[in-house]
């Protein structure tokens, strides 16, 4: 079984930086897509950024842009997700999601891959 861990949530100031991890674990697959979700009170989930490891690319919400950078540790089995100059538009809890990918799939964005392996999320708090 897949599981998959996020840590480093909290509570930070606008204008302030965080970073999150997703630590996994069990299944190691050959292909693979990886994202980051969130969900802020009252509103929808939402894509934040993806990597496949297929291609090699990265996508990110327009929103986030300049602003957070997706990364991968493949030693420590770990993806990153670090914000810099948050907003309080950012305030939700981040999940983190992954999907095994085909060998025929590599060249799928991220951002259609549906995500079958999520974590239980990791609260973000972007306050004064």
């Amino acid at each position: 079984q897949v599981q998959l861990v996020e840590s480093g949530g909290g509570q930070v100031q606008p204008g302030g930086s965080l970073r999150l991890s997703c630590a996994v674990s069990g299944v190691t697959f050959d292909y693979y897509a990886i994202a980051w979700f969130r969900q802020a009170p009252g509103k929808e989930r939402e894509g934040v950024a993806c990597f496949s490891s297929g291609d090699g690319t990265t996508y990110y919400e327009d929103s986030v842009k300049g602003r957070f950078i997706i990364s991968t540790d493949k030693n420590k089995k770990t993806v990153y997700l670090q914000m810099d100059s948050l907003e309080p538009e950012d305030t939700a809890v981040y999940y983190c999601a992954a999907e095994r990918l085909a060998y025929g799939d590599r060249s799928i964005p991220c951002y259609i891959v549906g995500m079958h392996y999520w974590g239980k999320g990791t609260l973000v708090t972007v306050s004064t």
